[in-house]
């Protein structure tokens, strides 16, 4: 018997502690060569995080340990290592039960030590799991199983002569149909159970079947915006993740009814999956006696068992596959999103748009705090324009106002248009800077608890104001504070998991915020929360202490603070800055436990740190001979990097996009308008721009560079400002089609080419009458659903391309993505 089984039936802490081993060898091994490491950097990573590490700390300031794996290195380890122990819990489980029903042998013991994900684990554990009675299991306790082993062992034999003598009314068996039916369960149960086999099958769908859709009878016209999967075909294997999304949003709705179908072109009398059945069973149809009998045994095994379950794997490893990316893209552009470029501590005004109800105006000074509100109608129906310039520029005056941040919502070119009006009256020398400010999510933080503690005596309207002005300032510090699901940089966010979802986004905010640290006497407790070691309820204790005692004069001072002990300190005191602290390392990010090696190089300089700190003192010093054993190569090049830098922000240098003027509404665009934009979205056919008419426009993936792009991120991502062509305007669908691409006929044509032999763009499937149909469509209840619509917008669904423009095939396939925003 294998130690598998020794150890299912035993407590053993031995034998457990060296099963253990095995299984920790086992993972550490695959992870290794998933992520592209050697598996002792996995076993010392797995090793801090049981130790409580947390991701940020491991990457900053245990490189040694970790071989230098970076953030994404580490939090796909963290990702692998949960999937790998659920898988591993799972696998004792299973060999638990099969043991306990004195079924384990040496031979299925080993097949489930190899088996490498939990559908092959599964396949193996089918013919034990505890099931309802079946038709099968009926059969057998009726005793007809003998005449199933009968007719497969030997043709020859007759099945309607052999099953007489089975037939037992009172066991339910009244005649030899019945007898036969009883019989061919027991052997299309048998088949089904068979894991080599259904694995073959699974992976013969996975290569060859194909996802087909059609509209549900009836549907036609409410799931219009599902248009383009109305008779939709498409490789299982091929399926981009927003598609996949779509048609499986488009069955929940109830207008699509999908297929996985394999094969359906094969004219020959026996499928090759139904071939695969039979080969592993040993039949073949030779014209005697029971070869029919078996063959529609073989036919039904796959049409009413195997079929159907490799169907719902395959589909839901089709949605496990597309939630994944989903998840990554939402991650990608969200990082994005967090570490765009601050406008600095300046006082700033936040306006708010808005028609009917006025434009909310919140003054926060440098540090964020909201001093001063307004409410200005410029709009109909008061059109007080003079009045509210009149309110802006005693605002603007009285608190030195240096930022304008207008929320690009409803009235925002509105708003804008009036903004420039009022800084022609103000002297150059004291006229601020106005930027247009992504608002997504802003009501959504008005609205909460955290947002009426911060400011409990403002209405919930100007709340917005501020936050707008808020995120112009910090956009990390602000950010935060809303659930990063509302901030609308994501595709189908609403559709994936949201266990998966909320961890991969909690791991992208806790990286940004620690790559970028923060100051400890300033930050608010939701922005201290995502440091390294800090929970909720610690960063409150950090701003209670902060509140009451004053503020911190150096990073020692935390292990004072309510329920902050050393671990906690250890995690966090690298991440934390204190300016003017009494000592100046405080205010970089060398972490405490490097001190007396930070001090040991400034020694070797012969200047006073303060000297030292933001000069090229060091250049001369070789960091080779500050190593020892407890601090390798890579801390103290990092310690050097830090001292002639301390406390250096990694985000990019603020700047902004200047709209056009004159161009305010989708009807002002005409095709070959130069614009310039900023990046909204970033998915994987292509890039959202914001060119201020209140409707992104779409960069196709094949129209974001003069040569071939695979993957739009590795060209833009969110926040960054492009210069963009427009080629395409539907305003009755509210589409925009843009191009990065250079004005050259040549060069599009070539992307086309490249694009083709490749197999289509990303955003194609395999329309109606074999026409190229792109899948996609507007977000609230189309197909795509990429989230971040602005107030008040909707849209239809998809537009095929018109193959007879050249010119205007790759602006037709973007346009077929675009989305309106919220």
């Amino acid at each position: 018997m294998s130690d598998l089984t020794s150890v299912a039936s035993s407590s053993s802490p031995a034998k457990a502690g060296k099963l253990s081993a095995d299984i920790a060898l086992r993972i550490s091994q695959r992870i290794a060569s998933e992520i592209g490491c050697a598996p002792g950097q996995v076993n010392s990573t797995v090793q801090l995080l049981d130790e409580g590490s947390t991701v940020p700390f491991i990457a900053r300031y245990r490189k040694e340990a970790t071989g230098g794996l970076d953030d994404s290195q580490l939090r796909t380890l963290e990702e692998r290592l949960i999937y790998m122990r659920e898988m591993e819990d799972r696998r004792k489980a299973i060999v638990k039960s099969i043991d306990e029903q004195g079924k384990l042998t040496d031979e299925l013991a080993k097949q489930i030590t190899q088996a490498d994900s939990k559908a092959s684990l599964e396949d193996l554990y089918l013919p034990y799991k505890k099931k309802r009675r079946t038709k099968a299991q009926i059969a057998r306790e009726a005793g007809i199983e003998p005449l199933s082993d009968m007719l497969l062992g030997d043709p020859n034999k007759t099945p309607e002569r052999e099953a007489v003598n089975f037939v037992d009314a009172d066991k339910g068996f009244a005649d030899t149909k019945a007898v036969l039916d009883g019989a061919r369960q027991i052997l299309m149960e048998r088949f089904s159970e068979n894991a080599q086999l259904v694995g073959k099958l699974r992976n013969y769908v996975a290569r060859q079947g194909a996802v087909k859709s059609e509209v549900v009878a009836g549907k036609e016209q409410e799931g219009a915006k599902f248009s383009d999967y109305f008779g939709y075909s498409e490789n299982w294997k091929n399926i981009p993740s927003h598609r996949a999304l779509a048609l499986l949003r488009g069955r929940n709705e109830g207008v699509l009814a999908l297929d996985l179908k394999v094969d359906e072109d094969d004219v020959s009398a026996v499928k090759p999956v139904e071939r695969m059945i039979a080969d592993a069973a040993g039949i073949e149809n030779n014209g005697r006696p029971a070869d029919k009998w078996l063959s529609d045994v073989v036919r039904w095994t796959w049409k009413v068992k195997i079929g159907l379950h490799v169907e719902l794997d395959l589909m839901s490893e089709l949605r496990d596959r597309a939630e994944e990316e989903a998840i990554k893209v939402f991650a990608r552009n969200l990082k994005d999103l967090l570490l765009a470029a601050p406008a600095g501590q300046r006082a700033t005004l936040g306006l708010d748009p808005g028609i009917r109800t006025g434009v909310k105006v919140a003054v926060v000074d440098a540090t964020g705090k909201l001093i001063d509100t307004a409410t200005i109608y410029p709009f109909q129906p008061r059109n007080d324009i003079q009045g509210s310039l009149a309110t802006l520029k005693v605002l603007v005056a009285k608190h030195q106002v240096s930022l304008i941040a207008i929320g690009n919502g409803t009235a925002s070119r509105e708003t804008d248009r009036l903004a420039a009006d009022l800084l022609k009256d103000i002297p150059s020398e004291h006229r601020p800077t106005k930027v247009m400010v992504n608002e997504a999510g802003a009501s959504v933080y008005s609205a909460s608890a955290l947002a009426a503690k911060e400011m409990p005596d403002v209405d919930v309207s100007l709340r917005g104001a501020a936050s707008i002005g808020r995120r112009l300032q910090d956009p990390l510090a602000e950010l935060v504070k809303i659930e990063p699901k509302s901030i609308g940089v994501g595709q189908y966010q609403h559709d994936v998991n949201q266990t998966k979802l909320a961890r991969s986004l909690d791991g992208v905010v806790e990286d940004a915020v620690n790559a970028v640290g923060v100051d400890l006497n300033t930050a608010s407790a939701p922005l201290l929360a995502h440091i390294s070691g800090l929970s909720d309820s610690l960063a409150n204790a950090v701003v209670d202490y902060r509140n009451t005692v004053g503020a911190f004069k150096n990073r020692r001072e935390l292990l004072k603070v309510a329920r902050l002990g050393p671990k906690a300190y250890e995690q966090c005191a690298g991440f934390l800055r204190i300016s003017d602290g009494t000592n100046p390392l405080d205010a970089s990010s060398v972490h405490p436990e490097a001190y007396p090696l930070a001090k040991k190089i400034i020694k070797a300089c012969g200047r006073d740190i303060r000297d030292i700190m933001g000069s090229n003192a060091l250049a001369n010093l070789d960091p080779k001979e500050f190593t020892d054993e407890k601090f390798g190569l890579p801390t103290v090049k990092d310690i050097f990097s830090e001292l002639e830098k301390p406390g250096r922000d990694p985000r990019p240098e603020f700047k902004t996009a200047s709209f056009q003027e004159g161009v305010e509404t989708i009807k002002d665009l005409k095709p070959g308008m130069m614009l310039e934009g900023t990046v909204t979205n970033v998915t994987n056919f292509g890039a959202f721009v914001d060119i201020g008419v209140h409707q992104d426009g779409l960069v196709h993936v094949s129209q974001i560079a003069d040569r071939f792009v695979d993957d739009p991120h590795t060209v833009v991502k969110a926040g960054d400002i492009v210069n963009v062509r427009v080629v395409e305007v539907d305003v009755a669908r509210k589409r925009i089609g843009l191009t990065m691409r250079k004005d050259s006929a040549e060069a599009r044509e070539n992307a086309r080419e490249r694009q083709a032999e490749r197999g289509g763009h990303r955003g194609q499937g395999n329309g109606r009458a074999g026409n190229p149909r792109p899948g996609g469509g507007a977000r609230g209840g189309a197909p795509h659903g990429n989230g971040s619509q602005k107030k008040g917008s909707h849209g239809g669904g998809s537009k095929p391309a018109d193959s007879s423009d050249t010119n205007a095939m790759a602006a037709a396939l973007a346009a077929a993505f675009n989305k309106p925003k919220r």
